[in-house]
């Protein structure tokens, strides 16, 4: 069964961009437009039976629910409090990395990126 990795960025170009890379390197991929959309997806399937994401990659600038608050939000999500989370956003600056890693953002990848950092880190993080 293939791993699921879930993206979250507001960027139609983004998330297909990451998810046919991560599509070509084996893994499945589920979508979200923003924080909230994520947040609602991930706890319809946390209480089912359906596929969990076992990754996520997720934007800092998105509107209604911004990345870092959306991690704060899955951290408190018992069965979700120990799934890598990766930001991916063109925010290079330290102090937002430092409220990243407070949120419990497990890494940081800046934007523009290569299609190899998105599969050598979920390779890293998933095996």
């Amino acid at each position: 069964m293939k791993r699921v990795i879930l993206i979250v960025d507001d960027s139609p170009s983004v998330r297909q961009l990451v998810g046919l890379t991560l599509t070509n390197a084996g893994y499945e991929v589920m979508e979200a437009v923003d924080g909230s959309d994520a947040l609602r997806k991930l706890n319809k399937i946390v209480n089912s039976d359906d596929t969990k994401a076992e990754m996520m990659f997720v934007d800092v600038n998105m509107p209604n629910m911004n990345g870092l608050e959306f991690v704060e939000q899955v951290r408190k999500i018992t069965a979700c409090r120990f799934i890598p989370i990766i930001m991916l956003t063109t925010e290079a600056h330290v102090t937002k990395r430092q409220e990243g890693r407070l949120a419990g953002a497990s890494g940081w990848i800046i934007k523009p990126f290569k299609p190899e950092q998105l599969v050598n880190i979920t390779r890293k993080f998933l095996g």
